[in-house]
């Protein structure tokens, strides 16, 4: 009697909805489509390459600096002009502990050009400042 046919309220539908399953793929796929650059953080720049770079360890108060190899010059990813350097420099130290600075330049940049941004970073009072290089391929 209770043994269910198509009316009886009961019967359990087995089948499974895919449709929420990929309305939430897709969202993640956006959510990764976003984030993906994001986490390749940085400029464009081609870092020479080191046998045993130095592991530089992610601070908080560290400050980036970017050449690239057109001598654009690059604070915190936003591009500035190079005589404001200094200036902005200046101010992203001003109550920071540790004035730490991260450069990362261009390989094919003139040696002359990098201790040129290296001397504008110091004299905005950069105590510490490590350059960034690739760790070399096979190592």
């Amino acid at each position: 009697m209770g043994m269910g046919g198509s009316g009886d309220p009961k019967v359990v539908n087995a089948n499974i909805n895919v449709t929420p399953l990929a309305d939430v793929m897709l969202v993640l796929l956006i959510i990764f489509m976003v984030i993906t650059p994001l986490l390749q953080k940085g400029v464009d720049v081609k870092l020479p390459e080191a046998e045993h770079p130095a592991d530089h360890p992610d601070n908080e108060d560290a400050v980036t600096v970017a050449v690239r190899k057109d001598n654009t010059v690059y604070l915190n990813m936003v591009p500035i002009a190079e005589a404001e350097l200094t200036t902005k420099l200046t101010e992203e130290f001003e109550g920071k502990a540790q004035k730490i600075l991260f450069l990362k330049a261009d390989e094919a940049l003139d040696y002359g050009e990098v201790l040129r941004v290296m001397n504008l970073c110091r004299d905005a009072g950069a105590d510490e400042i490590g350059l960034i290089t690739e760790r070399k391929a096979g190592t």
